[in-house]
């Protein structure tokens, strides 16, 4: 070694670190929160690509919606429209009890949102069995069936969600300072409500 060479202590005079470097927090989003939300825009896609085929045959081909000698039971589905916004107002209600500490509050929020998602998903199956046509029966009836039953695909998984979600709730896990668990769950179940707006309106509206 040369004269005067300095010599560090072991580490190179810094403190030594172990593994992974953290993680880069450059949104200013929480990771769960911009999961779910990365989550539904690839749902957004699925919904989409099913959108396409419903407009590929109404414009460009032309045909005829419904298909002919169908009806689509338009009072039916606007009642169930009604009962699935009210839902998505009573899982907001939810949030804000969670918010305000309201226990009692959360509790009525989050049975009475499954209570009606569960009310909205029975009614489309009853609109299934009596509606008068099948998939396999034309164009149109193949795509009212693939959008309106990947809607409701989507109402049960979130139903399955609101239902552990309950379980936290009457078991008292949230709080006006730990209601993530809550939030999340509800972003979703808005998206299926939005969606089902957009899906009633183009199916059975216009």
């Amino acid at each position: 070694m040369e004269a005067g060479a300095l010599t560090l202590p072991h580490g190179g005079g810094h403190d030594e670190h172990h593994g992974p470097p953290p993680a880069n927090r450059s949104s200013r989003v929480d990771a769960p929160t911009l999961g779910m939300l990365l989550f539904i825009i690839s749902e957004i896609m699925v919904f989409g690509a099913f959108f396409t085929a419903y407009f590929f045959i109404r414009v460009v081909q032309g045909a005829e919606w419904p298909a002919e000698g169908t009806h689509l039971p338009q009072a039916i589905a606007g009642v169930n429209t009604a009962i699935l916004l009210s839902s998505s107002l009573t899982m907001h209600w939810t949030v804000m009890a969670a918010k305000a500490d309201n226990r009692a509050g959360m509790r009525a929020g989050i049975f009475t949102t499954a209570l009606l998602g569960f009310t909205f998903l029975f009614i489309q199956i009853n609109e299934y069995v009596h509606i008068g046509f099948s998939p396999s029966d034309s164009a149109q009836g193949s795509i009212f069936y693939g959008l309106t039953g990947l809607h409701g695909a989507h109402v049960f998984i979130g139903l399955m969600l609101l239902c552990f979600v309950a379980i936290r709730v009457f078991r008292g896990h949230f709080s006006s300072a730990h209601h993530r668990g809550l939030e999340i769950p509800g972003i979703y179940w808005h998206f299926v409500d939005i969606m089902w707006v957009v899906v009633f309106t183009t199916v059975y509206i216009l």
